[in-house]
């Protein structure tokens, strides 16, 4: 199993050791996922935090007219998850879907747990990259009310910016709350400047 894109992520906070690393191994499980393949759909409980070793994901929900709405993309090295749904056990109003051909690890609830009390620095570590991600959410819905489309562009291009070539326009204008073309025109307008 490829288990050292993540420990190379906990390393960020606190490193693990050699015994909380095996342990870690044995509750994680790797899976290759093809592209437009999901590892969660609406209506399914999210038992799983994802961990992408290769590839990208976006999640997503579906509007009354059948537009869907990006609200996160996570590639090499970041986690994705319904949290709501995960914790809370219900079904999720969201899909988790691949972008490209991707390795991914992930994590049961209750081996999440176990991993919780069973390593501090465990807890610790995904404490904060789950306080990232809330922080990460919250900016963009601000942006989203507060903002000009140019000025979430140039946000986009600034949090992910590995992304901008990687994503058709399509998903960043679905992120950015635009259409493609009001995409194209803000790029356009851009470059000239």
């Amino acid at each position: 199993m490829t288990i050292q894109p993540l420990l190379l992520n906990f390393e960020r906070y606190l490193p693990l050791d050699l015994e909380e690393t095996r342990l870690l191994e044995g509750r994680a499980s790797e899976r290759k996922i093809k592209r437009r393949q999901f590892v969660l759909q609406e209506g399914d409980v999210c038992k799983h935090y994802t961990f992408v070793v290769k590839g990208c994901f976006k999640m997503y929900g579906v509007g009354k007219k059948g537009t869907e709405h990006n609200i996160q993309f996570a590639a090499e090295n970041e986690w994705i998850a319904d949290i709501g749904s995960f914790h809370s056990e219900k079904p999720s109003k969201l899909f988790i879907e691949a972008i490209e051909p991707s390795l991914i690890l992930q994590i049961k609830k209750q081996d999440l747990l176990f991993l919780y009390v069973n390593l501090p620095k465990f807890d610790r570590n995904f404490r904060v990259i789950i306080e990232d991600k809330f922080i990460e959410l919250q900016n963009h819905m601000l942006q989203n009310i507060s903002s000009t489309a140019e000025e979430r562009y140039l946000a986009f291009l600034e949090k992910y910016p590995q992304l901008a070539m990687r994503l058709p326009n399509t998903q960043i204008a679905s992120y950015l709350g635009i259409t493609p073309e009001f995409l194209s025109k803000i790029r356009k307008d851009l470059s000239r400047k």
